[in-house]
């Protein structure tokens, strides 16, 4: 494993008695795309805007390559940004937004000129040089920040939420684009979002923020298939949550629904003993719906069908427990049960192995 290009290490952020980030520690490789996922208010931001030099920490630190950031000047951390909105200048073309960080850097014009063209090129609006910004797309625009972001050839590229204002068609295309630039620049970026499933399309490794902390960091895979907590596992794709005594926890045997009905265990936090009350998590598209009882070891839970949607390529269904709590099931739309309508009886099984139980 390569060592750590930009470290952030135990930062703290206060704001008289509000803690806005509470020992935020990250290491970062060279070349990787590293997302901050987390709701609003979360700290993610706050973590951004101080790689940047916009915000001083309270306490901690920021190294790049070894060498510490936080007593340099933002204009001279040599990093690239870009912002939800794309303050481009309204003024200039197209072309002198590319070249404005440039100038400031007062490079020779042929090589301005020849910079410009390849940043241009590189986000696919060769021939938009001489249009105003007033005459792009929302889209389009965005992609002029992101070229005049990369034009110094920055070691780092922030972005806080820089596709949130985009239509969902358009969000996605540019996700498809932002992958396509990172490939072919190799550039570090440190990302910021609130959306999961973008977080999961752009990234290497995500930082889940809660409440100013990281909950936890890994490949996108990683936090879907063993969320370390209850947060990062509703954050992180959609699950239900069903109530649950743990039966034994030695080993992991089984735990007991309200109902008394018994259920297998695949995990359960540490902190959970026999006796303790938690919550056994259950992906939607990891639930098998059915017309009739199946006999199995895992478990299985009678249900009353509530909805039925058809997304297209899926069914959402929604049923009620025997406790009267609604979940989701989500199956291909082809495996559809015909005789599973509004009011109808259904039965529930899953494999044990992906039913996770978490502290209440």
């Amino acid at each position: 494993m390569s060592s750590p290009f930009l470290q952030i290490q135990r930062l703290r952020k206060t704001y008289d008695q509000v803690v806005a980030i509470d020992q935020v520690s990250l290491d970062i490789r060279k070349g990787e795309f590293m997302t901050f996922l987390g709701p609003s208010g979360s700290g993610k931001s706050t973590t951004l805007y101080i790689v940047a030099g916009f915000q001083s920490p309270t306490e901690g630190r920021v190294l790049l390559d070894g060498k510490s950031l936080l007593s340099v000047a933002p204009n001279r951390r040599n990093i690239g940004m870009v912002f939800q909105r794309y303050t481009l200048f309204p003024h200039l073309s197209v072309g002198e937004n590319v070249a404005f960080p440039l100038r400031v850097r007062r490079l020779p014009d042929a090589q301005v000129k020849s910079k410009v063209e390849q940043m241009l090129k590189l986000v696919h609006l060769g021939d938009c040089r001489d249009r105003m910004p007033g005459q792009l797309s929302g889209g389009m625009q965005q992609r002029v920040a992101i070229a005049r972001a990369l034009a110094y050839d920055p070691p780092v590229l922030l972005m806080d939420e820089p596709l949130s204002a985009l239509d969902k068609k358009l969000r996605e295309e540019l996700q498809t684009e932002l992958r396509r630039i990172h490939q072919e620049t190799g550039v570090t970026i440190l990302y910021v979002t609130h959306d999961q499933e973008e977080a999961l399309r752009l990234s290497d490794r995500i930082a889940v923020f809660n409440k100013g902390r990281i909950e936890q960091v890994g490949t996108g895979e990683d936090l879907y298939a063993q969320p370390a907590s209850r947060f990062v596992a509703s954050f992180v794709g959609n699950s239900n949550f069903l109530p649950v005594t743990l039966a034994d926890a030695n080993g992991g045997s089984h735990a007991v629904f309200p109902n008394g009905k018994p259920v297998q265990v695949g995990s359960f936090d540490r902190a959970l003993s026999a006796g303790s009350d938690g919550a056994l998590m259950l992906r939607p598209e990891q639930i098998r719906i059915r017309t009739q009882p199946v006999q199995s070891a895992d478990g299985s839970l009678p249900v009353t069908v509530r909805d039925v949607t058809y997304l297209g390529d899926t069914m959402h269904y929604s049923v009620a427990t025997p406790w009267a709590q609604e979940i989701a099931v989500r199956a291909p739309a082809g495996l559809r049960e015909a005789n599973l309508a509004v009011g109808a009886q259904a039965w529930l099984d899953w494999d044990s192995v992906s039913a996770r139980v978490f502290p209440v």
